[in-house]
Formats: structure tokens, C-alpha cells, sequence
């Protein structure tokens, strides 16, 4: 037997109650919960995710039989309504949605009102005693199942609704009378036949079987596959529809819609928060047409609907323990509920809730820590605007707070625009009249989102929320001249070129570049931080070059530094003209010389290092990069070097094409440098020894690891060790120390030949490092300089999944990590082995990791309390 494909919920019967997300959709699924514990929703059915699936292996075309569950599904719908689909004096009619296993918001379509044709129009009329209503119901239809099944444009109907509303001399929608909406229904089957050829069904199956189409459809639409690609949603079969039989916000004063959510979504406070719009349908609220009021004013309205609210959020609250995000309508005096699913908010409300759940005995500390999307953390750890900047500040205006943080950047007007520009490297705010699913990769590309109409429901909050963008919205003084590329703000001009500052927490918008400031990290972030604290097994570290970023990391809950780049410590003015001289040098001893002017510069900076992390392990790579990458190329610069050395150009010329390779980043560099130059080993060892004794003297427990990168055979280890252990012992003698130093001596693993011999390499190392950066890049042959030529394209083809120097490729690159631990622990069964490479800060990397036994991982700075609850969350879903 065929799977079933419809699941009706309702009074008389709910099929859907318990069944997966995957196979319902999250709407789908919710709905046939709500009805199940009670909650008053409007009957209707769900056609499976799996039936998408099956539409688009048939060449986009619906399965055979499912028409067949539909009308038997209608049939139930019309039986438990005692009204008709199509029927001249008491029709039923149909709202239709897309509704994915994970929340999409916007990315898909809906139609309202479906099943309504001229006869049933007239039904609608004499049903409610609401002429205008009917017409209005009416013309919505024609104007969605043009725009969302046709593909028509919306411009061609407000064209003829702006006639509509010249003729009868009023300027909003909801003010055109009744024989004004009758003359727009005809108008707009006019526009709709002169843009189809065809006229506009009357029969109210055929428009369902359209929109179910098209709803399938809407899976594969360029922004949907755009947003999914940006939010990495992979591996679903596509969209369910949810068909549900529509109740009627628009039916007069007692009327209303809203969309709220059960808590603010912008800094998590136990309050109702929403907005809903009087006499006005669903779409309405979302689409930025008209502005609509906050909940909190809803009492004035009508206090027992507000009431009623109240009781629905702590029900939903208490069946899901989750905050939720709902969508609800009143027709003439009674609530109805059309939607819930878990409320995306900023990762400030993540924690926020997840803490007052656990307060509140909905949900247990484990829990908590599983709630908080890792990634959402930096939303915690990004700047804010200095309050002294900020009221020194020229505000332009103010919108609505719809999604915290700073940003600071120029003006950009289109999608397109803002991607372009970011990936020049600028920073640009997006600034749009409201943004539409069409804008989502300028939205991802932009650093703040401003728009000058919708509220704090609309598209562009809610997918700013998701995403940790700041966004003002709503910022009606903003008018936007989009074709200029112009924005007018109180009688002044500003374009393209003209930097703002948008603050997302107060809804401010600023002219110029405000100063941001840290984050102080305390309160709930502090207490999800310890229990994540308690459930995580594997160390996190920072990769940091300088005691500021030391102590930052520290202040973070860094354990320790698992990558202290030395190359960083020689760009200064003072330091750079000493390792210019040294590679100029054309024997050891001059060599010798110019390193010892280079020694003090290292051990300070180890110095200030141990200091910021005294008690905790510090690990310092060696030299990595090639020396010509401390020579300059250009003509100016090169004649400043000459003078300040005082040498010829052409020496510098000549030494630069002498250091010249076609392939730097497999040539002289790493392990290979301190073979062929062991005097800068011994320099940079001497510098960690001696300022690991003076560290001593200050009693400030230092812990140096010593580690030799780029090492591809355990000869080259072997080498080196010996090197390093003779250099730490001259300088113990020299400087007379008597007391115990802690300094081990390992190797960053980036070649795949050194995963493939750990084996051997471990009888060489007291740890391993995996420099995941490198060992991508050879693994894959990617180079990381060039990769973006082609990899958009191998991530729209899904040849890989995701960019592998973002997030661990598992399948080969992790299979050498793995197979290098396996092999480095044969040799030496309690070898320390951590990962040093970016992907130490992404959440998924580091739950592999934590699979294969990894001691600790280590990232930048901003990315440790990240590390520390994807290692929580690692630990608890693996234990």
C-alpha cells in the first residue's frame, strides 16, 4: 500500500498527533498538537513533505491518488463546517501553506481565501451580511494566486488598486467601500487575463490543485535555496502544504490578526510580545502594508481576547517548554489559532530563556545547554555602541528595535549591491522599503539591516533575529530612493558613499561611524557558561598572539593557548627592519647577529603571554611562513628598506628572486626553514626559555609548548627535537637556573603524511597539534587563497557541502585526524592531542572532535565560549 499522503486534524479526528516533523512539516506538526491539547484551530489537513519529494522526481508533477486524499479530505472539512467548497450561499474556504521541517520564515508561499469564485462571492456576501468583506476576501485571491501561482508581479495590481482608491478619494485600503472593491475584483481579473491569457479559475478544485503546485513549487526557488544555503538546512525532502479552512480577521472592528511570541525575542523577557492589526488579514501584519499596534495595546481593544492570549501562551508554553512564535486571528470576538513553532530570537533571548526555563521548571540545566545554538553566542560577544559616543551622536531618526547589536557602514540598496560590496570588503547596511525573500543574500552579506516600514514581525526582523544581524525597522522618516541610490531623512540627502550607525537595541539610527565598545560577559551568559562548564570533557583553547588577546581569550574561559603564531610578532617597525637584515644576510654569523637584536622583542611578548596566562599551557609554533613574505614587492617600499638598512635596491631585488616560489605554501617554509636556518630555531627558543625563567622569578607559572610545524616525516622531528632540547639546556646554564622548568616539545600535524606515519612521528612528540587549515588545503588540493573562484559553484552543486576551511570536512580530512590520533596513541598511549586549525571554533567540527578524543580544541578569542558549549552540547549528545 502507498503511503498515506493527507492528515487531517480536527475536532471529529487528528492524524497527525506524534508523527515527525520530517514527514508534517513543523506547521503541520504543530497544528495537529494544538488541536490535540485543545486549542482553538481552525480545521484543515497536511499533505506530506514526502509527497514533495515524489513531485519532483515526477518531472514536477503531483503523485498519482493525491487529488484522490484531497477531496476525501475537503469532504471531512466540509462535514465538521457545515459549508461547501464552492458553494453559492455558504462556501468553505482554504488557506494554503508551505510549512518545512525546519522554519523558513517567508521563504515560501501562502494563499488566502481559495476557493472563492463570482458565485461563492456572492454566497460569502449573504453568509456574513458583509458585502464588502466578500469583495475584499475576493480581490486578495485574485491578487495571491496571480502573484504566487501565476507569477505575476504584484506592481500590476496596486496599479489598479491606486485607480481604485483615486476614484473613490481615499488613500488606505481598508477605507475603499464596497462598490469600490466589487469594480477592483473585475479590474483585477482584467490585469490577471491580460498577463495570463486565461481567465481566472472559477473552479475551486482546480485553483487547490494550482496551489498545491505551486506551494511544492516554492521549494525550489531561488531565494529559497539561497536561504537555506546561507542557514546550511541540507538533507530535507522538501516542503508539506498545510490546507486549513480560513477564519477572517478583516470582517470588521471586532476583527483582528496578529503575530506574537510567547516571549520577547530580542532580550528574552517573560513578556507577550507582538502585534496584531484590527479589521486586517494575516498577511497584512508581516508584509509591512500598514503599521500595525503592539499586543500590549490590545486591551483597549478588547481585553477578553487579550486574556485569552495569555491563558494560549502558557499553555503552548507549557506542552512545548519552549518559547514559541504564533500566528492568530479574531473573527467578531473569537480567537483562533493558526500557527506556532519555536520562536527564533537573538542569541542574548537564547540565553535569557534558556535560563528562566530552567528557573521556571519547565526544563533542566542539561537542557539549557542544548537549547543555545553555539553560533548564536556571538550575538553576545559583539560590540555595542559607547555610551559617551553614542549620546555625542547626530541620531537621524529612530525605528523599531527589531534585532540588537551595532553596526557601522555605508549605504547599500539592493541585494546584489550589498553582496558585491561585501565581498570588495565593505561594510554596508542594507537599507530597503521592507526587505522581501528576495533580498536574503544582501541581507547575509550586509552587517546591519534598515528598513522604513514593517514592525518588529516583519521579514526583515525576523530573519535579522535568526541570523544575530542588527536591524532597525520601521524607520518611517527613512525615504528611499532606490533608483538614485539615495536615502532623504528630515529634509537631508545622504548616498551611497555616507556611513551610518544602526543600534538594533534601541532602534537609533546615526550618522557617521559611532565607537563600539566590548561586551562585559555576566548574569545568565555566566551561569549557561558553568553548566556548559560542568557537561563538556574536552579543553578549550585560544589561538592568540599577544598578551591583549591572551587575557580577552582568558576572560572568555580560555584554558590555555593552543596557537601562538610567532610570524605575527615580527611586522612592527622595530622588529621588521632586524628580520629584513636577517634575511639579507648572506652568512650565519650576520644572520646570528640580526637575530639577537630580534631576541629581546620575542621573549617580552612570551613574556606578556605567560603572564596573561599563568598556570595554563601556551603553545608556540615555531617559524611557518616562507621569509619571503617579510620582503617587500613594491618599488617604494623596497627603496625605504635600502635606506633604512643601508644596501642597494638591487640586493633587496635580487634576495626577493632568490626567495621566489612558485608554490609558497609548499615550499621553503615550516620545519623546513629551522633544518636549513637552525640559528632562528634557537633564536626563538632561547627567547621562550628565557622568558619562561624570568616568568619563574616573578613567580608566574609558565607552561611553554614548543611545537615544530610542517613536519611530513619523523626524521625531520627527530632533528629538530634534539635541536630545541639542546637549546633549552644552553640556556638553562647560561642563565644559571636552578629550578624546574615545564616546557614540552611537540608538532603541528597539517600533512597528510604526517597523519598517515603518526605512528612514527609520535615517538618524537610529547603532543600533537592538528593544523586543520593546512591539512585541508593539501587534503583537498584547495588552495585557501584561490578557493573562491570555483567554490560557490561546488556549493551550489553540492559536490561539497559546506566551504571544508569553515567547517571540517569529516569524511577525508577528519578521517586522517582520526586516524592520526589512533596511530600517535598506539605509539604513546597518553598523548596530548588538540586541533589549532579555525575549525576549533565551529560547533559542528568540534562535536567531531569530541568523538574522536581529541583533549582540547583551540580558536580565536571570540569563538571560546562558542567552543565551550558546542563541547557541552558535544558531550551530552554523545555520552
Amino acid at each position: 500500500m502507498a503511503n498515506k499522503m493527507v492528515y487531517y486534524f480536527g475536532k471529529t479526528k487528528t492524524e497527525g498527533k506524534g508523527k515527525p516533523k520530517n514527514l508534517l512539516g513543523g506547521k503541520g506538526l504543530n497544528l495537529a498538537e494544538m488541536t490535540s491539547i485543545g486549542l482553538p484551530v481552525p480545521p484543515g489537513f497536511t499533505i506530506t513533505t514526502e509527497v514533495c519529494d515524489q513531485y519532483y522526481k515526477a518531472g514536477e508533477n503531483l503523485p498519482h491518488g493525491l487529488m484522490d486524499e484531497v477531496a476525501k479530505a475537503v469532504k471531512k472539512l466540509e462535514k465538521e463546517l457545515g459549508k461547501k467548497f464552492g458553494d453559492d450561499s455558504n462556501p468553505l474556504l482554504v488557506s494554503v501553506r508551505s510549512g518545512a521541517a525546519v522554519s523558513m520564515p517567508g521563504m515560501m508561499n501562502t494563499i488566502l481565501n481559495l476557493g472563492l469564485n463570482d458565485a461563492a462571492t456572492e454566497g460569502l456576501a449573504k453568509a456574513t451580511k458583509n458585502e464588502r468583506f466578500a469583495y475584499d476576501a475576493y480581490r486578495r485571491l485574485i491578487n495571491m494566486f496571480g502573484d504566487v501561482v501565476m507569477g505575476m508581479d504584484h506592481h500590476q495590481f496596486e496599479k489598479a488598486f491606486d485607480k481604485i482608491k483615486k476614484k473613490h478619494n481615499v488613500t488606505v485600503d481598508n477605507e475603499v467601500p464596497a462598490e469600490g472593491l466589487k469594480e477592483l475584483c473585475e479590474a483585477y481579473k482584467d490585469v490577471y487575463k491580460k498577463h495570463t491569457g486565461e481567465d481566472f479559475p472559477q473552479d475551486p478544485v482546480a485553483q487547490l490543485e494550482l496551489a498545491i503546485k505551486a506551494v511544492f513549487g516554492s521549494w525550489n526557488t531561488d531565494r529559497a535555496v539561497k536561504y537555506r544555503e546561507i542557514e546550511n538546512i541540507r538533507h530535507l525532502l522538501g516542503t508539506a502544504v498545510n490546507v486549513q479552512s480560513m477564519v477572517y480577521g478583516n470582517m470588521g472592528d471586532d476583527s483582528g490578526t496578529g503575530v506574537a511570541f510567547t516571549r520577547n525575542p530580542n532580550t528574552g523577557e517573560n513578556k507577550f510580545y507582538g502585534e496584531f492589526l484590527v479589521n486586517a488579514q494575516g498577511e497584512d501584519v508581516v508584509a509591512g502594508i500598514r503599521t500595525p499596534q503592539p499586543v500590549a495595546e490590545m486591551p483597549k481593544w478588547n481585553r477578553a481576547i487579550h486574556r485569552e492570549l495569555l491563558e494560549v501562551k502558557k499553555t503552548l508554553e507549557n506542552h512545548y517548554c519552549e518559547m514559541q512564535d504564533i500566528e492568530f486571528t479574531i473573527e467578531r470576538g473569537t480567537l483562533y489559532m493558526l500557527q506556532t513553532r519555536t520562536g527564533k530570537r537573538t542569541g542574548i533571548a537564547a540565553v535569557k530563556i534558556a535560563c528562566d526555563l530552567v528557573k521556571e521548571g519547565l526544563i533542566s540545566e542539561k537542557e539549557a545547554v542544548m537549547r543555545v545554538p553555539p553560533n548564536a553566542l556571538t550575538q553576545l560577544l559583539l560590540p555595542s555602541f559607547k555610551t559617551t559616543a553614542r549620546n555625542a551622536a547626530d541620531v537621524l531618526c529612530k525605528g523599531i528595535n527589531a534585532s540588537p547589536g551595532a553596526a557601522v557602514g555605508k549605504l547599500a540598496f539592493t541585494a546584489e549591491d550589498a553582496r558585491l560590496r561585501k565581498d570588495a570588503g565593505e561594510d554596508v547596511i542594507l537599507v530597503r522599503r521592507e526587505t522581501s525573500p528576495e533580498d536574503v543574500d544582501g541581507m547575509s552579506a550586509a552587517v546591519g539591516i534598515l528598513t522604513s516600514t514593517g514592525g518588529a514581525t516583519s521579514h526583515a526582523a525576523v530573519v535579522a533575529r535568526g541570523w544575530g544581524k542588527c536591524c532597525v525597522a520601521g524607520a518611517s522618516d527613512v525615504q528611499i530612493d532606490e533608483k538614485a541610490k539615495k536615502i532623504r531623512v528630515n529634509g537631508k540627502t545622504y548616498g551611497a558613499n555616507d556611513i551610518i550607525s544602526l543600534d538594533g537595541t534601541t532602534g537609533e539610527v546615526m550618522l557617521g561611524s559611532v565607537e563600539t565598545q566590548e561586551p562585559k560577559l555576566s548574569g545568565d551568559f555566566a551561569k549557561l557558561m558553568k553548566w556548559a562548564d560542568e557537561y563538556r570533557t574536552m579543553a578549550v583553547r585560544t589561538n592568540a598572539d599577544s598578551p591583549a588577546d591572551s587575557k580577552r581569550a582568558r576572560e572568555f574561559g580560555a584554558e590555555g593557548i593552543g596557537l601562538c603564531r610567532t610570524e605575527h610578532m615580527f611586522f612592527e617597525p622595530d622588529r621588521i627592519v632586524h628580520m629584513r637584515a636577517m634575511i639579507l644576510a648572506q652568512d650565519e654569523q650576520t644572520r646570528r647577529d640580526a637575530l639577537k637584536k630580534l631576541l629581546p622583542f620575542q621573549r617580552k611578548d612570551f613574556e606578556g603571554i605567560f603572564k596573561a596566562m599563568s598556570g595554563l599551557p601556551v603553545t608556540i609554533r615555531l617559524l611557518d611562513p616562507p621569509l619571503h613574505e617579510f620582503l617587500p614587492n613594491e618599488p617604494g617600499p623596497q627603496k625605504e628598506m635600502a635606506d633604512q638598512l643601508g644596501v642597494k635596491v638591487g640586493e633587496i631585488k635580487k634576495r626577493n628572486s632568490a626567495l621566489h616560489e612558485a608554490n609558497p605554501m609548499l615550499g621553503h617554509r615550516g620545519c623546513r626553514l629551522s633544518i636549513t636556518y637552525p640559528e632562528i630555531l634557537e633564536m626563538q627558543v632561547r627567547a621562550i626559555t628565557e622568558a619562561a625563567i624570568n616568568c619563574a622569578g616573578k613567580k608566574v607559572k609558565a607552561h611553554p609548548e614548543i611545537m615544530i610545524p610542517l613536519v611530513g616525516t619523523y626524521q625531520e622531528l627527530a632533528i629538530l627535537r634534539r635541536k630545541v632540547e639542546e637549546t633549552i639546556a644552553a640556556t638553562i646554564k647560561a642563565k644559571k637556573f636552578d629550578g624546574n622548568l615545564d616546557i614540552s616539545i611537540g608538532t603541528m600535524i597539517e600533512i597528510p603524511r604526517a597523519a598517515l606515519t603518526a605512528d612514527e612521528v609520535a615517538e618524537h612528540a610529547d603532543f600533537f597539534s592538528f593544523g586543520t587549515n593546512d591539512l585541508t588545503q593539501m587534503t583537498f588540493g584547495y588552495s585557501r587563497d584561490d578557493v573562491g573562484g570555483f567554490l560557490p559553484d561546488y556549493l551550489e552543486q553540492e559536490i561539497v557541502e559546506v566551504d571544508p576551511f569553515q567547517s571540517l570536512d569529516q569524511t577525508g580530512v577528519g578521517q586522517l585526524v582520526e586516524m592520526g590520533v589512533q596511530k600517535g596513541r598506539s605509539t604513546k598511549k597518553a598523548l596530548k592531542v588538540g586541533i589549532c586549525g579555525e575549525h576549533g571554533g565551529d560547533p559542528s567540527s568540534v562535536e567531531f572532535c569530541h568523538r574522536v578524543g581529541l583533549n582540547y580544541v583551540s580558536c580565536s578569542p571570540f569563538r571560546v565560549p562558542i567552543a565551550r558549549l558546542a563541547a557541552a552540547q558535544a558531550a551530552i549528545q554523545n555520552s
